[in-house]
């Protein structure tokens, strides 16, 4: 037909690309549907997101098509005037496929782990080049997806040339620039239509997709290409704070004092209470990976991955319900040491040396040695760059230790815990330790030294129900708790055990299935990716007890400072919520990607997106009396005042917060 209408083979040739990788887009998005599709969403109603997925796959054909079209307004340019031109718009396609298969192939890693599509955020790897090869290579059959990608790669080239060559046999007998170019100029207008948007009236956009009120289907629309290049806009910080706007909601939640207030200042000094501990007790703060609270035996999984632990929280002050304000490492120890929730869209604030430089409360353990272990390298991540701003710490990282590096995160968990430890009983002053562990992630490795570690064998059925991917991630965070009791078995050994605060907290939780265990907020809403233990254990000190108020990762260090004979100075959003007069309990959460920032609060979790006008008001407890539209509407508008006013003051704080000793 084509021919008979005296079309111009590089447009039929464009024609048959066109419907090529209309074919791999569509294969691509239907395999994300079938490896990541949530169980509760049948199929059927998938199909608005198939649909505007179509609108984005077509501007990408188009950005892909455009310049083979416009360079064929020159005859040299054309795919058919020369074999020089025809491997040359042959090898700009093969790149372009291996690229966009690339990206496709790093967007199923990133759904795999955090269940989102591949953004900007990605590029953090980049920047520890050593540690992400590393980790990718130690958890992934490398050489077997290459194989794949270069097969894929050879075959749709394959393609690409068998239809140029079917193109040209069939025009054999008509001269190749006898055709006038409105054709092309059609396919250069139909291809900017794309481009704006198919049957769109306004200009196609990455926030359309968030129109579709879920994360799962939003995901599934946006292909990682218009996810990527979109999100690249965010990598720039944005320090606009409208923190001034908001002062007075922040001051009354901090409970600043009026003084305070007159300069406009968040500062409070804080005095001992008639609790705080008069033994100088030191402090050991385990911050640990991926200590997802849902996947925990505490949760009350029934898959009971953490029974040590478990026994712990009953002998200490355990907090149930403790939320790091976003998922990441980086973010949660930049929250825990500094009581300021990492809001930078893209790049980490350990990453940002505008905003890396923090005062830290750790700096008020007046007498106190500050110590810091890592397994691996404390350049990660430029962790060493937050560390440094503890006066005078001593860090113990790789190179440091008598154990083997076992993975890319250097030694063991288990090791890390009994080489701390021992120096921990070599200390002839009190001490202000820091703990980070690693063991808890990708590649899931347990050392063959640890033979009695027992791992477990349970079906894939049950540990997706309970949360778990894996048997591999099972085992792993098991490992885990095998490790704590470990260090705190070792720990008992020594005379400073009983004079000691214990303080675990998770850097961040994993998203997952948690509706074994949670209501829904927690899978719909990926509060699992926030909700963390946190526990302050010392059998000698404290009065055990269980607490069920909402915190934050960012009230650690004002409540350790709190139990301490000596005074404290807090100049940022966390809060000592041992103190009875604190509150209301809530806690600042951000999902960086989507856009999302919310306060989960005593019965309700509440969060609105920053690019598009959307909210939300959902139950965190079951059996909760449904909301008048009145008493809802005055529940999310105390919520939407505090989100705002803690996201705010947050970007403001983190360029005002130095360290200035």
């Amino acid at each position: 037909m084509l021919i008979k209408w005296r079309v111009p083979k590089t447009v039929q040739w464009l024609v048959k690309l066109f419907f090529i990788y209309l074919l791999i887009f569509t294969l691509l998005r239907m395999a994300t549907v079938v490896f990541f599709k949530p169980a509760s969403i049948s199929v059927f109603n998938l199909l608005p997101a198939f649909s505007l997925g179509l609108k984005y796959d077509l501007r990408w054909i188009a950005f892909i098509l455009f310049p083979i079209v416009t360079a064929s307004f020159y005859p040299a340019f054309s795919p058919f005037y020369s074999e020089w031109s025809r491997k040359f718009w042959t090898i700009y396609l093969g790149v372009l496929t291996l690229f966009i298969l690339f990206i496709y192939g790093a967007d199923f890693g990133q759904f795999a782990y955090v269940n989102a599509r591949l953004n900007a955020d990605a590029l953090i790897f980049a920047e520890d080049p050593r540690e992400s090869l590393e980790m990718v290579w130690q958890s992934y059959p490398i050489v077997w997806i290459l194989i794949a990608l270069l097969g894929a790669v050879l075959m749709i080239i394959w393609m690409f040339k068998k239809t140029h060559v079917d193109v040209a046999d069939r025009n054999l007998h008509i001269h190749k620039f006898s055709y006038r170019r409105r054709w092309r100029l059609t396919c250069l207008l139909i291809l900017g239509w794309f481009m704006y948007g198919f049957f769109t009236v306004m200009p196609l956009n990455f926030f359309r997709a968030f129109s579709l009120n879920d994360e799962f289907e939003s995901n599934l629309a946006l292909n990682p290409l218009q996810n990527f290049f979109t999100t690249l806009r965010f990598r720039e910080p944005d320090y606009n704070s409208k923190a001034d706007h908001y002062y007075n909601t922040i001051a009354d939640f901090l409970n600043v004092n009026s003084s305070e207030r007159k300069l406009k200042y968040y500062k409070r000094i804080v005095h001992p209470s008639s609790n705080a501990l008069e033994s100088q007790p030191n402090v050991v703060l385990v911050i640990c990976e991926s200590f997802s609270m849902y996947k925990s035996s505490m949760s009350g999984n029934v898959l009971n991955s953490t029974p040590y632990f478990n026994e712990l929280t009953k002998q200490g002050i355990f907090f149930n319900r403790c939320f790091s304000p976003t998922f990441g490492t980086a973010r949660g120890v930049f929250a825990t040491i500094t009581g300021i929730p990492d809001v930078q869209l893209s790049k980490f604030s350990t990453r940002n040396e505008l905003s890396v430089n923090q005062r830290t409360i750790i700096n008020d353990f007046e007498g106190y040695d500050k110590l810091y272990f890592i397994g691996g390298r404390s350049q990660f991540n430029n962790f060493a760059g937050l560390i440094n701003n503890i006066n005078n710490v001593k860090v113990y990282e790789e190179g440091s230790f008598k154990a083997p590096k076992v993975n890319v995160w250097g030694i063991s968990d288990k090791n890390l815990f009994l080489e701390a430890n021992q120096r921990l009983a070599n200390q002839q002053k009190p001490f202000f330790a820091i703990i980070q562990t690693a063991d808890n992630h990708r590649p899931f490795n347990i050392p063959l030294e640890d033979s009695d570690f027992v791992s477990k064998i349970i079906p894939d059925e049950i540990l997706l129900k309970n949360g778990f991917e894996s048997l591999k991630e099972y085992n792993a965070f098991a490992y885990t708790d095998y490790c704590f009791e470990k260090f705190i078995e070792a720990a008992k050994k020594e005379s400073y055990f009983n004079n000691t605060i214990f303080v675990f907290v998770g850097d961040h939780g994993v998203e997952g299935n948690a509706s074994a265990v949670y209501p829904s907020a927690w899978t719909e809403q990926r509060l699992s990716e926030e909700h963390v233990p946190l526990l302050f254990y010392a059998p000698s000190l404290l009065t055990p007890q269980e607490r069920s108020e909402p915190v934050s990762q960012i009230d650690v260090l004002p409540t350790v400072a709190g139990m301490i004979q000596q005074p404290f100075l807090n100049t940022t959003l966390g809060r000592n919520v041992l103190d009875e007069t604190t509150g209301p309990h809530a806690a600042f959460t951000i999902y960086h990607a989507a856009g999302w920032i919310g306060m989960v609060g005593e019965d309700y979790y509440y969060r609105k997106n920053l690019r598009i006008d959307k909210e939300e008001l959902v139950p965190i407890k079951n059996n909760l009396p449904a909301l008048t539209k009145r008493l809802s509407d005055s529940i999310k508008r105390e919520f939407s005042k505090l989100t705002s006013g803690m996201y705010e003051t947050s970007k403001w704080m983190l360029l005002n917060n130095k360290n200035t000793n």
